[in-house]
């Protein structure tokens, strides 16, 4: 069958053509994608992904590109995400506090809770608006947009003024850090 006639049989929902293609394509994709990430469990999601998406977006195929071009792109661009996923997964997990290290150092959580203070009290020492815009985004994650709505300001303005409040808190922290830390 055609390439032509192949993609359009699948983009009619023909399931002897996609069991075909699947039949002919999924240790071809497995290996590609292991030889690619060194991960048996990469390749094994990514193959079962690609085909999935395969068949779910059968509707968008083009049916001028070749069959193993189309696989082979939706496995490259799926591979990518899970590894993505993975190393975010990753980070989070050695954030996380290893087992059985349950206790609490009372030094590290004053000082944080002192950090956090300081923090709170240059927050405060600016001018208002600067000091409502920088709230409004550090604290309830709002974006300059919802800002610039909120307090009938232009989206460049809030701009100016995050720009203006972070350098006034790298300032006024470091000169804090050197001040407690270095005398």
């Amino acid at each position: 069958m055609s390439t032509f006639n192949t993609i359009s049989a699948l983009k009619e929902g023909d399931p002897s053509v996609f069991s075909d293609i699947f039949n002919e394509y999924h240790r071809k994709v497995y290996f590609y994608v292991l030889s690619k990430t060194h991960s048996p469990y990469i390749a094994e999601e990514t193959t079962q992904i690609t085909f999935i998406k395969l068949w779910d977006y059968r509707h968008n195929l083009d049916e001028s590109e070749p069959v193993s071009r189309l696989i082979f792109h939706i496995a490259r661009a799926t591979s990518i995400d899970l590894l993505r996923k993975e190393a975010v997964k990753g980070r989070f997990l050695k954030q996380e506090k290893p087992a059985g290290s349950d206790t609490v150092n009372i030094s590290d959580t004053i000082e944080a809770r002192e950090q956090l203070i300081r923090v709170r009290q240059a927050v405060n020492s600016m001018p208002p608006v600067r000091r409502k815009v920088f709230e409004l985004s550090r604290y309830e994650f709002n974006s300059y947009k919802e800002i610039a709505a909120q307090l009938s300001l232009s989206v460049k303005t809030v701009e100016n003024h995050m720009s203006l409040a972070i350098s006034y808190l790298r300032s006024v922290l470091l000169l804090l850090f050197l001040l407690l830390y270095l005398i």
